[in-house]
């Protein structure tokens, strides 16, 4: 096989022809990775998911664990809408990517994988790999290729998790379990696997899981549901006793049993004259129904506390929760939401990001990085008037953070592509010295005064040209002239005029305009000119 001078974290080589195979680490129809399994919550008692959750916790096997978590979702949809709730709150937000800077090539590596974020495939393997957060892991396969000359992901297909199993040594790193051994499993391939395993607790990964968590609410719910389902079938019918007399035989016995359990759905019977039956109407019926939707209240709220941190989002109606309750809680979900949203962008970051870089670019000493975080609700009005005050000052500031806050993609290049930006400040050559927003003679009059106090204390020999100097200026700004007209105008007055003497008040005149540049921008922001 080919194998390349990439490695991964763990400095494991690449093998190229693994990339590419659409089979590798897929099911089986002989071995130990099938695509079916047996089911472990039709009989389930609470001794049973003792054993099981205990089994799982401390070995390298937590298969049953992991078919139990499935079925949980299958058959309890309390607990299935509010796992799905949590799950949609991370999908639901837009990914961006960040460039590692504003570096050209970093740009461009930035660009490639916007690019790779927005493919289907990877767009749709965010919900399979949140599958961890009941499971406690999840993994997802990918399969790359190269038709386009560049490597990407064909498929990024969701793998059973009870394909995998943990380290013998370590018990935190996954394995894949594999017929050339069947009892430690084979390392996981490099650029290969997406591998997330949600921190919800300090721990081994496999204690990780909601599954575990509301375990023994779930099963509570269960028996509920089957003491309902049992008393729904007699709710409002009177008890059937019947009545026989000492001298009955067992004959008799039998035949007035099936007249008590047979007048139910028959409403009608035949008993021997010598015998009894008699209906007895049941007192407090409504009290009796309550406490079932109670307990099953009581167990559905402890599963929304244990998955969203909360229990007002999904029973506000029921319990009767106000609004401003619900913002409450609404504020701890969106912690959760955002710890969810660091824990999976963190993955992909390692296992995909990274891979299609190295794959594509080769090694990087700083990487672009997938944000899958909810945008932040600020005001970007104010943003951008604070910029406008602040660059100019000095603060500096990266485009592409700036081009982030405002959700603005990084500009292309190219001839035809059209930009917005500041107007030019020289137009075909040619700006007028008072052309200024607000107050157009207002720049040119500082100019003026700076350049006459700059000459009192000037050299004599140049106190005549500092003057003319002014008195030039001044008739610009009433006229309106340009820049241009001002260097002819200029080179008219000091045809004869010594290189260095003309380059000393030529500096002298950009001193006197630098001082009325930082003049005019304190006098915007409030402050003294004598500051």
């Amino acid at each position: 096989m080919a194998k390349s001078r990439i490695v991964d974290r763990y400095g494991q080589p690449i093998d190229y022809d693994v990339l590419t195979d659409e089979q590798y680490g897929g099911p089986q129809l002989i071995g130990v990775r099938q695509a079916w399994h047996q089911t472990v919550s039709g009989d389930l008692t609470p001794e049973r998911l003792t054993a099981i959750l205990e089994a799982s916790k401390d070995t390298i096997d937590p298969r049953e664990y992991l078919y139990l978590a499935e079925e949980m979702e299958e058959k309890h949809e309390h607990y299935f809408a509010v796992l799905q709730q949590r799950k949609l709150a991370v999908e639901s937000i837009e990914a961006t990517v960040e460039a590692a800077s504003d570096d050209a090539a970093d740009q461009k590596i930035a660009e490639a994988v916007r690019d790779l974020v927005k493919l289907e495939c990877v767009r749709d393997s965010r919900f399979d790999l949140l599958d961890g957060l009941g499971k406690s892991f999840s993994v997802s396969r990918i399969v790359w290729e190269t038709s386009e000359g560049q490597w990407q992901p064909k498929a990024i297909i969701h793998e059973d998790p009870s394909w995998f199993l943990f380290d013998l040594t370590d018990r935190t790193t996954l394995r894949l379990r594999d017929l050339q051994n069947p009892a430690l499993g084979l390392p996981l391939a490099p650029f290969k696997f997406i591998v997330h395993k949600p921190r919800l607790k300090t721990g081994l990964p496999i204690r990780n899981g909601l599954a575990r968590v509301v375990a023994f609410a779930w099963i509570a719910g269960q028996y509920l549901q089957l003491d309902l389902a049992a008393f729904c079938e007699v709710f409002g019918l009177p008890i059937r006793i019947g009545r026989y007399p000492a001298t009955a035989t067992p004959k008799d016995v039998a035949v007035l049993r099936r007249a008590v359990a047979n007048i139910g759905s028959d409403a009608a019977c035949v008993i021997p004259e010598s015998m009894k039956l008699e209906l007895v109407q049941t007192g407090n019926i409504a009290g009796a129904a309550d406490l079932f939707e109670r307990g099953l209240k009581y167990f559905d709220e402890r599963i929304s506390k244990a998955v969203l941190g909360q229990t007002s989002t999904s029973d506000a109606q029921r319990t009767g929760l106000n609004s401003r309750n619900s913002d409450v809680h609404n504020e701890v979900r969106g912690d959760i939401r955002d710890a969810d949203s660091v824990a999976l962008e963190t993955t992909y970051n390692r296992d995909l990001i990274r891979p299609y870089v190295d794959l594509n670019f080769g090694p990087q000493k700083r990487y672009p990085q997938m944000r899958i975080r909810k945008p932040e609700q600020r005001d970007l009005a104010l943003l951008a008037d604070s910029l406008s005050k602040l660059v100019p000052l000095g603060l500096r500031v990266e485009a592409s953070e700036v081009r982030d806050k405002f959700g603005l993609a990084d500009p292309a290049i190219g001839p035809d592509v059209e930009l917005l930006g500041p107007p030019p400040a020289v137009e075909a050559g040619k700006v007028a010295l008072n052309a200024r927003a607000g107050s157009p003679p207002q720049i040119g009059r500082v100019v003026s005064g700076q350049v006459e106090r700059a000459g009192l204390n000037a050299d004599p020999a140049l106190q005549d040209i500092y003057r003319q100097v002014r008195d030039l200026i001044d008739r610009m700004i009433e006229s309106g002239g340009t820049l241009e007209e001002f260097r002819d105008r200029l080179m008219d007055l000091y045809p004869d005029l010594p290189a260095q003497r003309f380059a000393d008040a030529m500096q002298s005149a950009l001193t006197a305009a630098a001082l009325a540049g930082r003049y005019d921008i304190m006098e915007e922001a409030g402050g003294s000119s004598n500051d």
